[in-house]
């Protein structure tokens, strides 16, 4: 790539990644940017497999991290530090590009100088079968086209951002975030705080080739999204925001009646209540109206027969919400911030510095303002 300014810098991070990877790699590759534009630099983080072999094929820079794995916020820093590109552009493994896309993020950053950070969507074509995964990827699809334009959150499957604003911002907090979890989310955050315009443009999208099961769904909604969620708005005193996606009013109040609908329900069959539970068909029936736009979308896309199997995930979903919030505010009134690995947090006290580092507390978080 001598001779040419590299425009763009791709960070794929990678953990035990063989199965997706190549089928990533090979989509970028075959990119409309002139690869004389851009660079990719992959980091293996702590693979057991041949996942940076793979990556040889395919990259400029390969960043192999020894040890466990550090998480994606932990290599998508140390690709920006190996990288040296004005925009960063991070694209998960197990996403793959189209054609356009890298083309679509340049010319994003090229028409507005205001931008900071933008980033894309799933597209609706997801590749794993199931109820759960086509369900999974297309609702992801459907938040991301309703709510285009100037966001309060940043994505990071598809999500770039100019070089300049990610330092000044403080790259990615992986002090907090060891696994994959809201790191792009609190990254959004500090990027608006630092009056950087974030663009979600729907137009730039990947095929996601994730398989969801049901447990996946509810340990990622609740465990790894919900809680680190709640206790980072508790944290900042957003929790009544709305700016924020799938926070708005509809969907808070979605989410009270269907667990209104749960405890009617659960009361009326303790008691024998005929009133309770007509009261609980009440609320789930006013929740399920106020989604119609939602069914809409899955009629549209799969047919009736496919909207009605996905009603009760859709549903669940909303209970996720309510648990995800009462812990998250709970843990965040009992323990404040989240608690860095105890080796993590050892090794940063004494001083101790290795290779590969151990993830920085001293970089600027939204955690940082209220801890000791």
């Amino acid at each position: 790539m001598s001779g040419s300014p590299t425009l763009l810098s791709v960070v794929v991070p990678a953990h035990n990644a063989s199965g997706v990877l190549e089928r990533a790699l090979t989509a970028l590759a075959a990119s409309t940017l002139p690869r004389t534009q851009w660079e990719l630099v992959v980091v293996d983080d702590g693979s057991s497999d041949d996942t940076a072999t793979l990556a040889a094929r395919f990259a400029d820079v390969v960043v192999r991290i020894p040890g466990r794995p550090h998480g994606p916020a932990y290599a998508r820093n140390r690709g920006v530090e190996s990288s040296r590109g004005d925009v960063v552009v991070f694209i998960d493994s197990d996403c793959v590009v189209h054609a356009d896309t890298l083309q679509r993020f340049w010319d994003a950053f090229q028409r507005d100088e205001t931008v900071g950070a933008v980033f894309g969507s799933y597209d609706d074509t997801p590749v794993a079968l199931g109820v759960m995964s086509q369900y999974r990827n297309l609702i992801h699809h459907y938040v991301h086209h309703q709510n285009a334009g100037d966001v309060e959150t940043f994505w990071a499957g598809a999500g770039a951002v100019r070089r300049d604003v990610f330092v000044n911002a403080g790259m990615y907090d992986e002090w907090h975030f060891a696994r994959p979890q809201i790191e792009d989310i609190e990254l959004g955050a500090r990027i608006r705080a630092g009056g950087y315009r974030i663009l979600l443009d729907p137009a730039i999208q990947v095929t996601h080739l994730k398989r969801w099961t049901l447990l996946a769904v509810i340990r990622t909604d609740v465990k790894d999204r919900g809680i680190p969620w709640a206790r980072l708005l508790a944290h900042r005193g957003a929790v009544l925001s709305t700016k924020t996606l799938n926070l708005r009013w509809t969907e808070k109040v979605i989410t009270a009646l269907v667990w209104a609908a749960a405890v009617l329900l659960l009361s009326s069959a303790i008691v024998g209540s005929r009133r309770l539970l007509l009261a609980a068909g009440g609320c789930l029936a006013g929740a399920i109206l106020l989604n119609a736009p939602v069914w809409r979308f899955f009629m549209r896309q799969r047919g009736v027969w496919f909207t009605i199997q996905i009603l009760p995930a859709h549903l669940l979903y909303y209970l996720l919400n309510g648990i995800s919030l009462g812990v998250g505010l709970m843990l965040q009134q009992l323990v404040g911030a989240p608690i860095p690995d105890p080796t993590v947090e050892a090794y940063s006290e004494v001083g101790v510095k290795r290779w590969p580092p151990i993830p920085a507390r001293n970089r600027p978080s939204s955690w940082t303002a209220n801890e000791p």
